[in-house]
């Protein structure tokens, strides 16, 4: 039997490699009985950098501001023509911990990163829209790549969303173009950036905004005032589904003449998903959380569409859904590591990987525990 195991990260925990490798050291207890291959997977959040490196990207490392201006080393992945950066080891909210702020999160980092990876001249930069810290409107990352924001005294602003709302006066001639580049932001969010379902309304509250109105009254200026700083399309960039990803980083890669992808196709292309499950006859998927949020084309979906006809399993973190939403889903089983354990896993690496070899060792003896 040959069994393809292609996992998510599990948020906050393992990598995708990591939850894969653990995954295949169980099923391939069974030696010459099951040909495993893995296949650690993405969809633009956490884990993106390190599938695509994964599958074969160089990895390049990059001294940048967090999302609260401290200096800290980042990566993306290169392979010649192509750049994979992401928002989530950039500018991402599971690195700030306790320190979360999202009034004054910045994402300049994420300019620098843009600007480290055009000097490699490559083809294309594809930016991971997901897991970021920053409601910005992407005012921070432009900001590094030339743009300067001012106040009506003139004085130039950071460009955080605590400032945005006095924000009078926007500069753009000095902002480097990418004319040159094909500039793809991948994300599964479909939110616009500003009103009920904005980026401040929606995702403000978990990043630590305090004032989610007035954030989202500053997004709305900020959109004012590109527009009379010549952008005759920031209105329909601001309303276009996905503008609100990653904190209004989705707008701001169409303010440079990008355009935004789903995240979970695009790296399931990437990464080849369709040659590989074309030779499997089981796929075993997975991710941090099984929840109400996974049908509407988060990464699990995805796999289970492109799956066709072959059977797709699920090993989870925690399980959120009954069992008439799995089937819905169209999965043929789902454990979940939590209850596996025993235990909430998350905080515990260790466990979980061991947990996780555990399910894999009993899937391959067709005995899997706490099966739904």
């Amino acid at each position: 039997m040959r069994v393809l195991v292609a996992p998510d990260s599990y948020k906050g925990s393992l990598t995708a490699a990591e939850v894969a490798d653990a995954l295949a050291d169980g099923l391939e207890d069974r030696e010459g009985e099951i040909d495993v291959s893995t296949l650690p997977l993405a969809d633009g959040g956490d884990g993106t950098v390190e599938a695509a490196i994964a599958a074969g990207f160089d990895e390049h490392t990059v001294v940048v501001r967090d999302a609260l201006g401290r200096e800290t080393e980042s990566e993306f992945a290169f392979d010649g023509e192509t750049v994979i950066i992401s928002t989530a080891n950039t500018i991402g909210l599971a690195d700030l911990g306790d320190a979360l702020d999202g009034d004054i999160a910045i994402s300049y980092g994420l300019g620098q990163m843009l600007r480290a990876a055009l000097e490699l001249n490559p083809k294309r930069i594809v930016v991971g829209l997901g897991g970021s810290a920053t409601t910005d409107g992407g005012a921070g990352m432009l900001a590094a790549l030339g743009a300067k924001v001012k106040d009506a005294r003139r004085h130039e602003l950071r460009g955080c969303v605590a400032e945005l709302g006095r924000a009078r006066q926007v500069e753009l001639s000095r902002l480097r173009d990418f004319d040159d580049v094909e500039l793809i932001g991948a994300s599964d969010v479909t939110n616009p950036l500003c009103g009920p379902k904005g980026a401040a309304r929606v995702f403000g509250p978990q990043k630590g905004v305090h004032d989610i109105e007035g954030a989202d009254r500053a997004l709305s200026n900020w959109v004012e005032r590109l527009e009379e700083a010549g952008v005759e399309n920031a209105v329909e960039f601001s309303t276009t589904p996905g503008a609100g990803a990653a904190g209004g980083l989705g707008f701001a890669i169409l303010l440079l003449g990008g355009r935004l992808v789903s995240g979970a196709d695009y790296f399931l292309d990437m990464v080849g998903f369709d040659e590989a499950v074309a030779e499997a006859d089981v796929v075993i998927t997975g991710e941090g959380a099984l929840d109400a949020q996974t049908a509407d084309g988060k990464l699990i979906s995805r796999v289970i569409a492109r799956s066709g006809d072959v059977p797709v399993h699920a090993v989870v973190g925690t399980l959120n859904l009954g069992d008439e939403q799995v089937r819905e889903l169209g999965l043929q089983s789902v454990t979940a590591v939590n209850e596996v354990a025993g235990v909430d896993t998350h905080d515990d690496d260790e466990l979980t990987g061991d947990t996780l070899e555990q399910i894999g060792r009993e899937i391959s003896l067709g005995t899997p525990a706490v099966v739904r």
